[in-house]
């Protein structure tokens, strides 16, 4: 029995079977339709499934393509479903982030480039400015940049997937609350340390404080760094914005 034999699509198999080059342009369905012999509205059923997975694109202009093969939407499709059925599904998913992230350090850190080290601190100097600042900026998107950047040389498409998922529900299950500024702070002094320990190689201290700063979580609950409103930064501690 061969895995595509597993595959309960005729347009998936039909993709697959052909090699599904990404950059590769397909015939349009009526022409695939009569290729594989099924109708265009089952093809059409079978190839929004297959763009939902990531795997192919349309557009008026340049017709079907080929996609690179990205394991996120399909995590993160079924992530999202999960959390409109039960929030608390977040609090697992990112537990199952934590053991990647801290399973593949070892793997991750030595394949970083000194560009890459470079960017590190470079997030960090713009997450602190951002945190500084008069009218203070939450850094999610430099948290975000940051955490990725350190797996970002990993050939394995599947914890890359599952971790940019995690990023994607923190933002969708965090989009009204906002952080202890204070946390914040300590947050990122645990990233440029973090940071410090990789580019001096020292990558047994970053792990540590890697697990360090994840412990965190458990301390304040589920971390909350989404941009706030002008009232919300008021409630700041001790910050004037």
């Amino acid at each position: 029995m061969t895995i595509l034999s597993q595959i309960d699509s005729a347009f998936l198999r039909y993709l697959l079977a052909n090699g599904c080059e990404p950059g590769a342009r397909l015939p349009s369905l009526d022409e695939i339709s009569n290729q594989i012999g099924i109708s265009v509205g089952k093809l059409r059923e079978q190839f929004e499934v297959a763009r939902m997975l990531g795997l192919v694109e349309a557009s008026p202009r340049r017709g079907i393509r080929c996609l690179k093969y990205d394991f996120r939407p399909t995590v993160r499709l079924s992530l999202m479903v999960a959390l409109a059925l039960d929030p608390q599904a977040f609090k697992a998913y990112s537990t199952l982030r934590i053991h990647l992230e801290t399973a593949f350090w070892d793997e991750a850190v030595v394949l970083l480039s000194e560009d890459d080290k470079a960017h590190l601190h470079d997030l960090v100097t713009q997450a602190q400015d951002k945190l500084n600042h008069e009218r203070i900026q939450i850094p999610y998107v430099e948290h975000r940049a940051f955490h990725m950047g350190i797996f970002c040389r990993l050939e394995n498409p599947f914890v890359l997937g599952l971790l940019e998922a995690y990023w994607d529900a923190y933002e969708a299950v965090e989009l009204n609350t906002y952080a202890d500024y204070s946390y914040l702070q300590e947050v990122w002094g645990y990233h440029e340390r973090i940071a410090e320990a990789i580019t001096q190689r020292d990558y047994v201290t970053g792990k540590e404080l890697l697990i360090q700063h994840m412990r965190l979580i458990d301390k304040m609950g589920v971390a909350h760094e989404l941009p706030v409103t002008r009232q919300q930064l008021r409630q700041l501690q001790g910050v004037a914005v």
